[in-house]
């Protein structure tokens, strides 16, 4: 168990309280565990408290020895990082009432165990638009990690709406990391022409948009912006901002107001976004897709709708 002490000036409402992290591969992995992490140090800097984090964390009987540890230490908040640690944390949270739970993208039960969901549907019909207008060949890819990911289905629809005419190969990893296996579907999609790919897991994106770079192809980058891969190769990227999410269930806790059960973010939220556009999509285009956004985040619906 890594722990962090805190530096700088305390919060009145954060006073007794410390925050654990659990992850289950790396901190360092430059996508997904880096942004629990970085989480992690925005509710340290802000709060003026300490914090742990435990790595490789992804058994059951792992997470129960964290979370022991973590409760010796006085944690009162722990973040599960990703949608593995719903069914061990509505086990065990009965057992510790003075810790409050939360994970990602799942279902949960109890007093004091939140869900945090991304509401990726949209997200992912916005990345479809983009990927259906810059298409030459209409052929369009996705490269998923599961069938239940709401960003796939969203972006098939904003392919499909923007650009009737494509045809959208979809398949899936049933991995968010296995990257031999994301590349092996990719090979297959370039042979049917497939020339905008959407490589949505995290642990197979960089690989999957590198190949793209190398053959001359476009993609989508996914949770992170990941413009810095190669501008004339990502279009856009469908980004989760999770460390201001982070900051954001912190604050809730230490007022008192954060809600057990299911929560849901999106757009409004300020916690999903679109990154950096492609000199390659034309200012008008750009333009175009930021007044869409700005209109779902008026009305809650997207241009289909």
């Amino acid at each position: 168990m890594l722990f962090l002490t805190a530096c700088g000036q305390p919060v009145p409402d954060s006073k007794n309280h410390k925050v654990g992290l659990l992850v289950p591969d790396s901190i360092s992995d430059q996508v997904w565990g880096t942004k629990g992490y970085n989480g992690l140090l925005r509710i340290q800097n802000q709060y003026d408290l300490d914090v742990y984090y435990e790595e490789g964390i992804h058994t059951d009987t792992a997470v129960e020895k964290a979370v022991n540890e973590f409760q010796k230490n006085g944690v009162t908040l722990i973040f599960g990082h990703g949608s593995e640690y719903a069914q061990i944390f509505n086990s065990i949270a009965k057992d510790y009432p003075d810790i409050h739970f939360v994970c990602f993208n799942s279902e949960v039960r109890g007093e004091n165990v939140t869900s945090l969901n991304f509401k990726s549907n949209a997200m992912g019909f916005f990345g479809g638009m983009i990927a259906g207008h810059m298409t030459t060949t209409n052929n369009v890819g996705i490269i998923a990690a599961f069938e239940w990911q709401p960003e796939v289905d969203g972006f098939f629809e904003g392919v499909l709406y923007e650009n009737p005419d494509a045809s959208v190969f979809i398949d899936f990893t049933q991995d968010w990391d296995d990257p031999e296996k994301a590349l092996s579907v990719l090979q297959e999609m370039m042979e049917k022409n497939v020339d905008v790919v959407y490589p949505a897991g995290d642990g197979f994106n960089v690989p999957v948009i590198n190949t793209l770079k190398e053959s001359g192809l476009f993609a989508v980058g996914y949770v992170s912006d990941q413009s810095d891969l190669g501008e004339n190769t990502v279009l856009t990227s469908t980004v989760q901002h999770v460390p201001e999410l982070y900051e954001l269930i912190a604050k809730r806790y230490f007022s008192g107001d954060l809600q057990a059960g299911n929560l849901y973010f999106d757009f409004e939220d300020e916690v999903i976004s679109l990154g950096n556009f492609s000199p390659m999509i034309s200012k008008d285009y750009q333009e175009n897709i930021n007044n869409q956004i700005k209109r779902y985040k008026e009305t809650g619906s997207l241009p289909n709708e």
